[in-house]
């Protein structure tokens, strides 16, 4: 199994060994973190922690938590603690709740299927670099002085502190969110000075507790989720508040999200909060060859997702078709559902991996998608297996903790 301990996974983050790299002045600091642990018979998972086949996603919280402060006046980050979950106290000025300074990152630890002892993260490294880009298109200062490494170290151990309120089971994890919301009091329009960084935990069960639940999606929707020169690329609260009101209008008309679409052409973007592939054989003379598409980064506008990123590599590596980042626009796709050259479609994410599309409304007309596909269930039962220690992945994907 090429497995990694975090201390190697940090060293690929870097592309070099931790010690050539001195770290930055009031850097965040894995050796001064301080665990301060609720007493036993508080933590208790038989007293807190319903049934695992019981969980809802998001809604029940493991018993600790990780606050790292940023505060410029007294030179930086300051030291990561652990200590037990509750709620935060704010200045009711703090920027992050007026202009919406705030980020976030979704990740999961595992237990191995094989042996419950052994906890891992999946590509904890790409949401570091997210999380840190994030920062900065927000102007945020201790991006910086941010320390990827010494970060994936301290959620190690809230991990560890907390492993018993990972649920067993391929399928069950623990859903880590890593926040940073600005909590500088001042109402002026302006980067802020200080900031708190936190991580919260939740154990979840499955995303969908009996087999793929497809999905039916509409891009009959006047609103837009991002554009160019936006901050459509970061992982922001500000890309996800404005859904809202377009996901109930969908669903009120009986689709399950929007599939947003940008520009004159309507060119997919991503499908509600997650990324979209489509299996195709593409149109002309080449043989019908087989392609799987996803809309390309360049734009700005769409979510550099760690389970897109995954999907790519790996289907890149089984060379069995081609493999395509580029635009696909929604007149296209009609044309490839009614000439009978759509596959497949699935999104793409952390909390379900991947979600089979069956139907896309557009222009008033439902277009029919095949679900669920083979190539979806393997790209499922593929990055299922490397999270959950079944099978082998490449090297720095499966990070023991």
């Amino acid at each position: 199994m090429r497995s990694l301990t975090i201390s190697r996974a940090v060293q690929l983050l870097n592309g070099k060994n931790k010690s050539m790299t001195p770290m930055a002045k009031r850097a965040i600091s894995s050796s001064q973190l301080t665990i301060h642990q609720l007493p036993e018979s508080e933590r208790s998972t038989t007293k807190m922690m319903q049934p695992k086949e019981e969980l809802q996603f998001g809604k029940t919280f493991a018993p600790h938590m990780l606050q790292v402060h940023y505060k410029k006046a007294s030179g930086g980050w300051q030291a990561p603690a652990i200590m037990p979950f509750g709620d935060l106290k704010l200045n009711p000025a703090a920027a992050a709740l007026h202009y919406g300074l705030q980020c976030f990152e979704g990740m999961k630890a595992y237990k191995s299927i094989n042996d419950n002892t052994d906890l891992r993260l999946f590509r904890p490294d790409l949401n570091m670099k997210r999380l840190k880009k994030s920062m900065e298109r927000l102007s945020m200062p201790g991006a910086n002085d941010f320390d990827p490494e010494e970060l994936i170290k301290c959620i190690g151990e809230l991990v560890r502190v907390d492993q018993d309120w990972i649920p067993s089971g391929e399928g069950y994890s623990l859903y880590l969110r890593p926040t940073v919301i600005a909590t500088h009091p001042f109402l002026g329009l302006s980067p802020p000075d200080d900031l708190l960084l936190y991580v919260i935990t939740s154990p979840v069960g499955p995303y969908y507790t009996s087999g793929f639940d497809p999905v039916r999606l509409t891009a009959d929707t006047p609103y837009v989720r991002a554009w160019p020169g936006g901050s459509g690329a970061s992982k922001v609260g500000g890309n996800y508040a404005p859904t809202m009101k377009p996901g109930a209008d969908a669903m009120a008309r009986g689709y399950s999200q929007v599939l947003w679409v940008f520009g004159e052409d309507d060119e997919v973007t991503e499908v509600g909060a997650m990324n979209v592939f489509f299996f195709m054989e593409r149109e002309g003379g080449d043989g019908r060859r087989r392609e799987l598409v996803t809309p390309p980064l360049e734009r700005g506008d769409i979510l550099p997702g760690v389970t897109r990123q995954s999907i790519l590599e790996l289907s890149r590596e089984w060379g069995e078709f081609d493999v395509v980042e580029r635009s696909i626009t929604m007149p296209e796709i009609r044309d490839a559902a009614a000439e009978g050259r759509l596959i497949e479609a699935f999104g793409a994410g952390t909390a379900a991996v991947v979600t089979p599309i069956s139907c896309i409304q557009y222009k008033g007309e439902d277009i029919e998608i095949p679900a669920t596909g083979d190539l979806t269930e393997r790209i499922f039962s593929d990055l299922m297996g490397i999270q959950y220690g079944r099978v082998e992945g490449p090297e720095g994907w499966s990070v023991k903790i």
